[in-house]
C-alpha cells in the first residue's frame, strides 16, 4: 500500500509538470500568433496615424500654376511666361535660361502673379522655379521649363512709317513679312490702323508678304495715326506664327503736294491747297520718260550715289550707262529708281525748257551755292517723307501701285477688294 500510494503522488505530480508545460506551450503560442488587438500592435498603429497626420500639417495649401506648361514648344515670346498662385503668396521667382542667364520678372503687389520684365528670345528654353506661402506660412514649391518659338516658325513684319516720326499726307502703313502669309485673314485681323482724324482704314494685298493700309483719301494734314500688331501666336501659314505685339504712333503733318507737269516742265508745291512754290525741272527724255501717277516720297539722302546699271542702264543696251558718286538732295519715289534730285551736271538750260534725265525729275543744284538759292535743297528741306509727288502729262504709263509706296493710283473699289479683312 505504501508503495502504491507513493507511486500515485509521482504520478499526480508528473501529470501536474506536464499540464505545467502543455500551458505554457499554449501560452507561447498565443503570443506568437499577432492578434491585432495586441497592445504593442495598437500602439504601432496610433504612432503611424500620428505620423500621418503631422505630415499633412505641414502641407501648404498654396497652389503654384507655371505657363507655359513644361515640355511647350513655339512658345510665344511675349505672354506666355506666367506664374500665378492660388490660396498663398509668391516669395521667390527665378527665371533662368538653360546656358543660366537670369530673366529680369516683377511679382505683382498682390503676390499673386509673375512674369518677365521684358520680350523673351526666340528659340531658347527657359526654366522656371517658384516658391509660395499659405496664410500658415507653410512653403510650396514649382518648377517648369518650356521653349520658345524658333526663327524658322515665326514671322515678323517690318513695317514704315516708324514710331513717333512725323510723315506727309501721302504715307501708308506698309508692311512687308519675312514669310509667306497664307492665312490672311488671321494676320490682318491682328492689325488694326487708326487715325484721330476718324477716317476709315482699309488694308490691301500686294502679295503674300506685303500688306498695306490707307484711308480713302490723304490723310488729314495734323492727324495722329496709331498701328496696333497684335500678331503673337497668330498662325500666318501652317506652322508658323507672329511674334510681333507694339503699338506705334506717328504724326501727320502739313498736307503737302506737288504736282509735275513733264510737258510743261514745272513743278507746282502747294501746302494746305495753296501754291508755294513753282520749280522748272527736267524729267526723263522721250526714251527714258518719268512715270505718270501719283507717287510718294519713301527715302531720303542729303547725297547719294547713283550708279544706271542697277536698273538696267548700261551702254551694252544703249540706255546710256551713268554712275554718279554724289547726287545731292535726292527723294526716292519708287522702287525701280525714280527721283526727285539736284542736278549740277546739267545745263542749266534745261531746267524748264527740256527733259533730258534717265526717268528722275532733276531740279537745278550749283555746287556750293548756298541752300536757300538752290531748287532742288529748297524742295528737300521743305519736304517730309510721305510728301506726294503727282506726274502728268509725260508719255509714259501709269506707274505700279506696288512700285514703292503707290497704291494711290487704284481705286477705293480695286484697293478694297484686295482686303482680306
Amino acid at each position: 500500500m505504501e508503495k502504491r500510494v507513493i507511486t500515485d503522488s509521482k504520478r499526480r505530480k508528473g501529470l501536474m509538470a506536464a499540464s505545467a508545460l502543455l500551458g505554457g506551450v499554449l501560452v507561447l503560442s498565443a503570443c506568437s500568433g499577432g492578434d491585432d488587438s495586441s497592445p504593442s500592435a495598437g500602439t504601432s498603429q496610433k504612432s503611424q496615424a500620428q505620423v500621418d497626420k503631422a505630415a499633412a500639417q505641414d502641407v501648404s495649401e498654396a497652389q503654384i500654376s507655371i505657363e507655359p506648361k513644361t515640355g511647350s514648344t513655339n512658345a510665344s515670346i511675349n505672354n506666355a511666361a506666367k506664374v500665378t498662385v492660388v490660396k498663398g503668396t509668391l516669395t521667390t521667382v527665378a527665371m533662368r535660361t538653360a546656358a543660366g542667364d537670369t530673366v529680369e520678372g516683377t511679382i505683382a503687389a498682390d503676390g499673386k502673379s509673375w512674369k518677365p520684365d521684358a520680350q523673351l528670345e526666340r528659340s531658347t528654353t527657359y526654366k522656371i522655379n517658384a516658391t509660395a506661402k499659405d496664410s500658415d506660412g507653410r512653403e510650396a514649391h514649382e518648377n517648369g521649363s518650356f521653349t520658345t518659338v524658333s526663327p524658322d516658325n515665326s514671322f515678323i513684319g517690318n513695317f514704315t512709317p516708324e514710331d513717333g516720326s512725323t510723315v506727309g499726307v501721302g504715307m501708308p502703313v506698309s508692311i512687308n513679312f519675312n514669310k509667306a502669309i497664307t492665312d490672311k485673314a488671321a494676320v490682318q485681323a491682328g492689325i488694326t490702323v487708326t487715325s484721330s482724324s476718324g477716317q476709315e482704314v482699309v488694308g490691301h494685298w500686294f502679295n503674300s508678304q506685303r500688306l498695306d493700309l490707307r484711308p480713302e483719301d490723304y490723310w488729314t494734314g495734323g492727324s495722329t495715326v496709331t498701328l496696333k500688331l497684335a500678331l503673337d501666336g497668330v498662325e500666318g501659314a501652317d506652322g508658323v506664327y507672329g511674334v510681333q505685339q507694339k503699338t506705334v504712333t506717328f504724326k501727320v503733318g502739313r498736307n503737302q503736294v506737288s504736282t509735275v507737269d513733264a510737258k510743261a516742265h514745272t513743278m507746282t508745291v502747294t501746302q494746305d491747297g495753296k501754291t508755294i512754290k513753282t520749280i522748272p525741272i527736267s524729267s526723263g527724255s522721250p526714251d527714258n520718260p518719268t512715270y505718270n501717277g501719283q507717287m510718294v516720297i519713301s527715302e531720303k539722302y542729303k547725297e547719294t550715289r547713283m550708279n544706271g546699271a542697277t536698273v538696267g542702264f548700261t551702254d551694252d543696251d544703249g540706255k546710256g550707262e551713268y554712275d554718279i558718286k554724289d547726287v545731292p538732295h535726292a527723294m526716292r519715289l519708287s522702287n525701280s529708281g525714280t527721283f526727285v534730285h539736284g542736278n549740277y551736271w546739267g545745263d542749266p538750260s534745261i531746267f524748264g525748257s527740256a527733259n533730258t534725265s534717265h526717268g528722275c525729275v532733276g531740279l537745278q543744284d550749283v555746287k556750293g551755292a548756298g541752300d536757300a538759292d538752290q531748287p532742288a535743297a529748297w524742295f528737300y528741306n521743305h519736304s517730309l517723307i510721305g510728301d506726294v509727288v503727282i506726274v502728268k502729262n509725260s508719255p509714259d504709263k501709269t506707274i505700279s501701285p506696288d512700285n514703292g509706296l503707290n497704291g494711290w493710283n487704284m481705286s477705293w473699289a480695286e484697293w478694297t477688294a484686295d482686303s482680306a479683312a
